[in-house]
């Protein structure tokens, strides 16, 4: 039985619904909550970018069995000359080649506080059902929306800011705290690593929407930290990579724990062409592993404040570091 028919059920038998009327607009809402998620178009990738009728950038992907999802910012219209975003966009495949997109599943105008008016870079992690929708908002804060599906609609879960400027201790500037990135280690402890400038990282609860314990500040040498953190994990070592310079370039570090100490390796991806900003989500998925990012390629309106998210392969070599990723215009397929 639905969590959602239980809580009817529930509702009859404390008599908090008893007419005909009422009953009826209980199954409704119950009925809306559970729906098929709205599709909003199907297409076939064809090469780089893959998606060319929006502009979509800062991408984060969620591998659960045999589907990608593939959430990205979205880029208001072409030939911007700042950033103007005001909501996320939500896209599924199961053989990147054949992707679904779906209802915009969460706006800027879902977190009251979020004064900014800005819908910067995001990452969702899943967590006992559960979809957890880390959000940054400029000089607003990070905040968190949570949802029962991969496809939303997710809704603020804490009705503020999960982390704000104040939690940069060592940043001044007021865009400091953005690019949240997450990551569920083996052991089940999830982290959180976020920043621009200065890289930071703490621990989340069981329930993902609070930090748990000290704020931290990753260093190491060589590190040259702009933003836009991702950690993943490949035998048993930790990957940290970010964006590197301005204009952007994807460097790398490499760590036997979580918090370190990590080793810088070098320049991953160089910069991603007509865009000085280059946010990176690396995944395995069906026993391939994908560099998926964003450049400014999409004609002609395309560039550093009109992105478009594109995916290459990513090779490991037979020490564990990563080979140099081949940006193409072919793509994956």
């Amino acid at each position: 039985m639905m969590k959602s028919t239980k809580k009817i059920y529930k509702n009859i038998r404390n008599k908090a619904c008893v007419t005909a009327a009422c009953l009826l607009g209980a199954f409704s809402v119950a009925t809306a909550q559970n729906a098929s998620p709205k599709v909003v178009k199907q297409f076939v990738a064809t090469g780089n970018p893959i998606i060319k009728d929006k502009y979509t950038a800062d991408p984060a992907a969620l591998v659960q069995g045999d589907t990608l999802w593939l959430y990205a910012g979205h880029d208001l219209a072409g030939g911007q000359t700042k950033y103007v975003m005001k909501d996320w966009l939500v896209y599924s495949t199961t053989d990147m080649k054949n992707w679904t997109e779906y209802e915009v599943p969460l706006k800027i105008t879902d977190f009251a506080w979020a004064k900014s008016g800005d819908a910067f870079a995001g990452h969702v992690a899943e967590r006992d059902g559960k979809y957890y929708w880390y959000i940054s908002t400029n000089w607003s804060g990070i905040g968190v929306a949570v949802s029962d599906s991969p496809t939303g609609p997710f809704k603020d879960a804490l009705g503020r800011p999960l982390l704000t400027n104040e939690d940069c201790f060592a940043s001044s500037h007021t865009w400091a705290c953005i690019d949240p990135a997450v990551h569920i280690d083996d052991d089940g402890q999830a982290w959180i690593f976020w920043g621009n400038r200065e890289c930071y990282y703490a621990k989340l609860k069981d329930n993902m929407i609070e930090i748990d314990g000290e704020i931290k500040q990753i260093k190491f040498d060589k590190l040259d930290f702009t933003e836009a953190p991702w950690v993943h994990k490949y035998k048993k070592k930790y990957y940290l990579t970010y964006a590197s310079g301005f204009p952007e370039k994807i460097a790398y570090a490499m760590g036997d724990r979580m918090e370190g100490p990590y080793e810088y390796k070098g320049v991953l991806n160089e910069i991603a062409g007509n865009s000085n900003t280059n946010h990176q989500s690396i995944v395995e998925f069906k026993g391939k592993w994908y560099f998926i990012y964003h450049n400014g390629a999409i004609q002609t309106d395309g560039g550093s404040y009109s992105r478009s998210v594109c995916i290459d392969r990513l090779y490991f070599n037979k020490d564990g570091t990563i080979k140099r990723i081949q940006m193409t215009s072919e793509g994956v397929n």
